[in-house]
């Protein structure tokens, strides 16, 4: 008996949804892998430093991918340099601020406050792209506040500069991801990634120049992890959205918090915090919702 139409579509969407789950499990475990690298090489290198060598190392790997790919380094061209330029000041912020609290704060507690920059998004949106400010919106960001309280709960002494640098960081990952929404529509992939390491390397070697010391051999190793996970974590994002909706992946993405908790207790001896957890869930639910609603109003 052959299956009918209904059956086959349902079969086909739940193997997409199968397949995102795969790319989001490769997306997780980069991120993952690249906040430790990342903790690992800030013993031997500051902040800038980091940045600069993994910049130089990215713009490597991707001018050597784009040439090994037929008609890769084509994919190079813009019709829009100013905006890569913009993009990537707001995503410096944001990378700068992301490593800076992963040298000094609980893993769990930097993921758990990057979740607030898709609230970040919803909100810039209507200042920067134009968009309506909905009630869904609004709610997102109540909650993303509500959330980022239980996580710091002021007078505890958790709010400090490590913590403050990731929120930063959040909204610089929010300005990045409203610019590449725009160039998305002119713009490769592979074009995003090359401006990215091309604009952001230069940005970092400024305040190193006279300062940049040669990482050990095992530094190395951690840098060219944290500059392959970089872009790894990028591909899988993409890949994963590609296959299925966002208010499907999105929530996927919530299991890196619980997964950097368990790296952070083994690795580092840090403290699994409930009201982490609690807060991050709060903040991802907000998110959820927004996303939701932004799919039916489609």
């Amino acid at each position: 008996m052959k299956p009918d139409a209904t059956t086959t579509l349902e079969t086909t969407a739940a193997g997409a949804v199968a397949r995102a789950a795969g790319w989001m499990a490769g997306a997780l475990l980069s991120f993952t892998a690249m906040a430790f690298a990342g903790r690992e090489i800030s013993h031997e290198l500051n902040t800038f430093q980091l940045m600069t060598y993994r910049g130089a190392l990215a713009l490597i790997l991707i001018v050597v991918i784009a040439a090994a790919v037929p008609g890769g380094l084509r994919r190079f061209r813009t019709r829009r340099p100013f905006l890569h330029i913009l993009r990537n000041l707001s995503h410096f912020v944001g990378q700068f601020g992301w490593f800076y609290g992963v040298a000094l704060i609980p893993l769990a507690q930097v993921f758990a406050l990057e979740f607030t920059t898709p609230i970040w998004v919803a909100l810039l949106a209507p200042l920067l792209l134009g968009e309506r400010l909905t009630l869904a919106r609004l709610g997102a960001a109540a909650m993303g506040f509500v959330g980022v309280m239980i996580v710091l709960r002021p007078g505890t002494g958790l709010f400090n500069t490590g913590s403050a640098a990731v929120l930063i960081a959040a909204v610089g990952f929010a300005g990045s991801l409203l610019a590449t929404k725009r160039l998305s529509a002119t713009e490769h992939p592979m074009a995003v990634l090359f401006y990215m390491a091309l604009v952001q390397t230069p940005l970092a070697l400024g305040p190193t120049i006279h300062d940049l010391p040669l990482p050990s051999p095992v530094g190395w190793l951690w840098l060219l992890l944290v500059a392959l996970c970089s872009l790894s974590a990028h591909f899988c994002i993409t890949r994963a959205f590609s296959l299925a909706d966002a208010v499907v992946v999105a929530p996927m993405d919530f299991l890196r918090l619980p997964l950097i908790a368990l790296l952070g207790m083994a690795v580092y001896g840090e403290a699994l915090e409930l009201w982490v957890f609690v807060g991050g869930a709060i903040i991802l639910l907000g998110n959820w919702g927004n996303l939701l609603a932004e799919s039916r109003r489609s």
